[in-house]
């Protein structure tokens, strides 16, 4: 299962600090999907899991405007 987290609506740098928050409690390779409506989650959450020693395993455009990104929690985080 995985967990999922709407931040439609949220801006900067919300979306990205839920997404820190959920994180930093679970155990490594586990996957947490976030939809963000905000326009720079798009540079925001790849630059995050990059520095922060996450997967980005996905990003899809959704009907509604959002965005849905597939990230799995790394060891080093």
């Amino acid at each position: 299962m995985t967990l999922t987290i709407d931040a439609r609506g949220l801006l900067c740098p919300l979306p990205v600090l839920r997404l820190r928050k959920h994180l930093v409690g679970l155990p490594p390779g586990t996957r947490v999907t976030l939809i963000a409506t905000d326009r720079a989650a798009v540079i925001d959450v790849p630059h995050f899991c990059a520095e922060s020693g996450h997967h980005l395993l996905s990003s899809t455009a959704l009907p509604d405007g959002a965005t849905e990104y597939l990230v799995e929690r790394g060891s080093d985080a």
